[in-house]
Formats: structure tokens, C-alpha cells, sequence
């Protein structure tokens, strides 16, 4: 069993994660987001409490998971930024129709630098390739979805560490 830690940065204890409905487009769809990137997770804490009544701390919520058990599973895995990888993205953020069937989803976070070369790909400014090779030459982190209540079931909550705001 190889298992590691994954972090969810929220405004809230999350000790039971469930799937939510998103009221934006997100890059792999609705679901439940971690992260194996703890700075990642609390950067998300500091971004978003600016957005609500201006709360005095958030949590990095701590989960582990068996990444035997999500590999093996009905999972879409990508270790860096690819054509399949654009298309999904591509797709989960424009078609609000678009619904994917993976239980799990694994691959680069797009960041602000990544939505600013994403929005120039969306312009036609720039090509698949081109979008690519410049994403290449960011260091991103990564993302994990939970995209159903069966995989859920994969993490275990550890604890909650707060962030000050």
C-alpha cells in the first residue's frame, strides 16, 4: 500500500469531504479538489477569505489516501500538461454540458499564470502546442479529484491545521 497525505484548503473544518456542485467551471468538473502541495492548499485558504465576510482564520483540512487503490481505479491521470490534458480542462471550463465519468481525476492545477496562457489559447492566440510548450516551463502544482461518492471512500481525514488570516 503506497499511501500519501493530500490537503483541501478551506474556510471550514472539512472532516467528512463531499461532492459539491460548483457555482463556476472548474478544471476537472464538479467533485471534491486536494492537493499534494500543502502550500498549495493554504494559498487557497488566503486567496478565498478575502471573498467572505472577512473570516479570522481557514484550514488545511489533512487526508491520506492509497494511491494504489486511485491508479487502479476508474481514474484519468496526468503527469504534466499534454493534448489530452488541454482538451479536458478545455472542455470541463467551456461546456457546461460536459460530464466526465472518472471516479478520480490527477494532473497539473491551473494557476494564474496557467489561466492567462489558458485564455490565450481560448482567444486563438496562441495553438495547442504553443500552450503546452509554455505550460512546461511553469512549475505547477497538482491537483486530485474526487469526482463521485465512491471515491470518497479512498481518503481518510487526519486532522484540520488552521491558517491565520
Amino acid at each position: 500500500m503506497s499511501t500519501i497525505n493530500v490537503f483541501h484548503g478551506s474556510l471550514q473544518q472539512v472532516a467528512v469531504p463531499e461532492i459539491r456542485q460548483p457555482n463556476r467551471t472548474l478544471d476537472y468538473g464538479c467533485g471534491f479538489y486536494t492537493t499534494t502541495n500543502y502550500q498549495q492548499a493554504e494559498d487557497w485558504v488566503r486567496r478565498h477569505s478575502n471573498d467572505r465576510h472577512k473570516p479570522s482564520c481557514g484550514y488545511v483540512n489533512i487526508y491520506q489516501v492509497d494511491l494504489d487503490v486511485i491508479r487502479s481505479g476508474n481514474c484519468l491521470w496526468f503527469d504534466e500538461p499534454n493534448e489530452e490534458w488541454v482538451d479536458f480542462v478545455y472542455a470541463n471550463r467551456n461546456d457546461r454540458n460536459f460530464c466526465h465519468s472518472y471516479d478520480f481525476v490527477y494532473g497539473p492545477v491551473a494557476n494564474d499564470k496557467v489561466y492567462a496562457a489558458f485564455a490565450l489559447y481560448e482567444d486563438g492566440l496562441l495553438n495547442k502546442q504553443e500552450l503546452i510548450r509554455e505550460l512546461k516551463t511553469y512549475k505547477l502544482a497538482d491537483q486530485l479529484l474526487m469526482h463521485t461518492a465512491e471515491s470518497l471512500k479512498s481518503i481518510q481525514f487526519i486532522e484540520a491545521k488552521e491558517v491565520k488570516l
